[in-house]
């Protein structure tokens, strides 16, 4: 019996030995089927996953927004779109994106104003306050039109200074 068929007896029963009092997983048995270096260099959160996540943490710590409302809607807005998926390995530009295009357009603003509104609504456990057409908006309403449109303005001008991009301001 040469040397390496004995140290290949010896790794063998010292496996066995290791195995004998821990839990066989799924993910062993997934890990045994893929074989050594199956994962090298690789990362066990997706791509989009990824993308999502690097969106969420620039958001919070650019976005200004006491109350958290916009900062988890935005992310969700992006969530899945072709927006992100056609920007995954820029998803700070699907954001800016994203932001450019509810800027352009009054009624995207105002429904992300009024979901804006649902959400805080949501965590304060109070009743929102809503945009009512030819009526300023309510004191004590943290999400109007201006002060979005301010926010996402921010977010494109800021995200701008981080990708090198071009900062173009949508404000009327």
């Amino acid at each position: 019996m040469s040397d390496d068929d004995k140290r290949s007896k010896a790794e063998a029963e010292l496996e066995r030995e290791i195995r004998q009092g821990r839990k066989f997983t799924a993910k062993e048995a997934i890990g045994r089927m893929l074989g050594p270096g199956a994962m090298k260099g690789g990362s066990a959160v997706s791509r989009v996953q990824a993308a999502e996540i690097e969106i969420d943490t620039w958001l919070r710590s650019n976005l200004i927004d006491s109350t958290g409302a916009l900062q988890a809607l935005l992310p969700r807005q992006l969530k899945g779109s072709v927006l992100l998926l056609n920007n995954l390995d820029q998803p700070l530009r699907a954001l800016a994106d994203y932001c450019q295009r509810v800027l352009a357009s009054d009624d995207r603003l105002e429904e992300l104003v009024r979901q804006a509104d649902v959400e805080w609504g949501r965590r304060m456990g109070e009743r929102p306050y809503f945009n009512r057409e030819g009526s300023p908006p309510h004191p004590d309403d943290p999400y109007t039109n201006d002060s979005v449109r301010t926010a996402l303005d921010g977010i494109v001008r800021r995200n701008s200074e981080v990708t090198g991009g071009q900062a173009s301001s949508t404000k009327p």
